[in-house]
């Protein structure tokens, strides 16, 4: 029987085991919702051959070929694990590096740091704003001597660092490639990622400082910068976790990141970078969601239609270009501050998602962030949920277990199709910067987050221990708290710089700065030096804040 006359029997026999079942002797249990609860896109009662819409060697083909449906590398997990990076960071310095130092002892093979919301945006800690907010939601940083501090004792040439900072990313890298200066290593032996999605910010966080234009410049300077002295440095991780935590569905996720990943390719273009020399160091970050088997499927689509993008549309040539290559959390959103060891479970099915998704490095909550931020011990059981998943399940013993499930293949089909539609929509808009402006980001984010809440309220959603199983429970113990005493610190530390420092030296650097921000030169250089005199990050941020002026968010409702 040739292959459509079996499909057609197959989809014939499937409405007779329909009627059977469903029509002529319905169940007396009504079957639950049939759509996705986290996107637009519809599950399906059963699936099965007919179902599927796909050429093998055009939509899948194998892992590593075009269009990396199957996964970026040919062996996968087989030849080396993804990168166990957990996220953290702090009150200090010096207890961050603590951390951090017990966190790779343990078995973490890759570091990822979080900054406060001051260093984030661009404050130092002395500052009037910054008060009640140094050292509370990640470290502190405010010059070069507390980059020194975080990376002491741990050679930068033997460990991947992944850096969460956007608007400040650049002074951050500075601060970093310093840091190795003084161990003796070279820019070229480091490896890492700073996120650098100045975009997403605009959209689904708020940490951003400058408009959107100069913001856009110091992203591309860091491009080429990159390019021609950091070639393992990925210079850009373009974010759709934080869009999921603002309430995106998995559609508009994947969606609206891609659309940002084009603007940041054009505009790299649009300043003479060749697509092929910038394009293998781009790199994405994902949110593992709830829905494990949608969340597979998101993972395989957001490749493809990656792919596809830069092979028609940019004319990329280099196979690294074309790659897809991203780093997955577990999704904070979805942790609950009652019976919070549940969390325990949600954060083991998400990181499973993303390792059957094939994630490159990967960060699993841990079970009291709902609470505060993680204690040493639950963030060892965290990354003990990696090394389970990698040592034990058997799922990294082949490439793309779930590749070919008529369930995932549809829904990556599904998914795929639903993600070209948004991204066609915010062409017609203009691109995503335009589209930002005009607010259609937020708005789509807004809709679906009240959604989702709704969802709840009514119990159509089902959250173990908030509309449904609750009990009483007694308040957790252990959990971590900031010493207050870390804002004083970080004053006093900064007292020490300012006194120590060559000050002429400092203010000759930031007037080179100005000067430079204020034409077209690549702005790496300068952040350098100024960030080698010990010019804090405050004041860098404020000579920029005045040549390029401050974003002020719209109302989008």
């Amino acid at each position: 029987m040739d292959k459509g006359k079996e499909l057609e029997k197959i989809a014939q026999e499937k409405g007779l085991w329909e009627s059977k079942h469903f029509n002529e002797n319905p169940s007396k249990s009504p079957e639950k919702r049939e759509e996705s609860i986290d996107s637009e896109v519809e599950f399906e009662r059963l699936y099965s051959p007919d179902n599927l819409n796909l050429d093998y060697l055009t939509d899948l083909s194998f892992p590593g070929e075009f269009p990396f449906t199957r996964g970026v590398q040919p062996d996968m997990y087989r030849g080396r694990f993804w990168t166990m990076r957990q996220y953290a960071g702090f009150g200090t310095a010096q207890e961050t590096n603590t951390r951090f130092i017990y966190l790779l002892k343990q078995g973490q093979t890759g570091l990822s740091v979080a900054f406060d919301l001051v260093t984030q945006i661009g404050y130092n800690s002395d500052d009037p704003l910054a008060h009640g907010e140094v050292g509370k939601v990640g470290v502190a940083i405010d010059s070069l001597a507390d980059m020194e501090a975080l990376f002491k004792d741990i050679p930068l040439d033997q460990v991947s660092t992944s850096m969460t900072i956007n608007a400040p990313a650049a002074i951050l890298l500075a601060m970093y490639i310093v840091v190795a200066e003084k161990q003796g290593i070279a820019p070229s032996k480091l490896s890492g990622t700073i996120q650098n999605d100045i975009l997403k910010e605009y959209m689904a966080r708020g940490t951003y400082i400058f408009p959107p234009v100069p913001s856009m410049r110091l992203i591309t300077d860091t491009f080429k910068y990159c390019a021609e002295h950091l070639p393992n440095w990925n210079t850009i991780s373009i974010s759709g976790y934080h869009i999921r935590e603002a309430g995106s569905n998995a559609v508009q996720e994947v969606a609206f990141t891609l659309a940002d990943g084009i603007a940041y390719v054009q505009a790299a273009l649009n300043v003479g970078l060749e697509i092929d020399h910038f394009a293998p160091r781009l790199s994405f970050f994902f949110n593992a969601h709830s829905n494990f088997l949608e969340e597979i499927a998101k993972f395989r689509a957001a490749r493809r239609v990656w792919a596809k993008i830069m092979k028609n549309r940019f004319k990329a040539e280099n196979p690294k270009s074309l790659m897809m290559r991203f780093h997955t959390q577990t999704a904070g959103c979805t942790l609950t501050a009652q019976q919070p060891e549940v969390n325990i479970m949600r954060v083991a099915f998400q990181a499973l998602s993303a390792v059957l998704g094939g994630t490159q490095s990967l960060h699993t909550n841990a079970w009291d962030e709902a609470l505060a931020l993680p204690s040493q011990e639950s963030a060892l059981l965290a990354l003990r949920t990696q090394q389970a998943i990698a040592y034990e399940t058997g799922v990294t013993d082949t490439v793309d277990p779930l590749g070919g499930s008529y369930c995932v293949e549809k829904l990556t089909e599904d998914l795929e199709q639903a993600i070209w539609a948004y991204l066609e929509k915010i062409d017609e808009l203009g691109g995503a910067v335009k589209a930002i402006e005009l607010g259609f980001q937020q708005r789509e984010i807004q809709a679906s987050a009240y959604r989702y809440q709704m969802e709840i309220e009514h119990q159509q959603r089902i959250i173990v221990g908030i509309n449904k199983f609750q009990k009483k429970e007694d308040p957790p113990q252990g959990l971590l708290k900031v010493n207050p005493k870390v804002e004083q610190e970080q004053k006093q530390r900064l007292v020490t710089v300012y006194r120590e420092r060559n000050q002429a030296e400092v203010e000759t650097d930031l007037i080179r700065l100005e000067k430079a921000a204020e034409g077209t030169e690549n702005l790496m250089p300068y952040l350098l030096d100024c960030v080698r005199s010990y010019t804090t990050l405050g004041e860098i941020c404020d000579v920029l804040r005045k040549v390029f002026g401050e974003y002020r968010q719209e109302n989008t409702f």
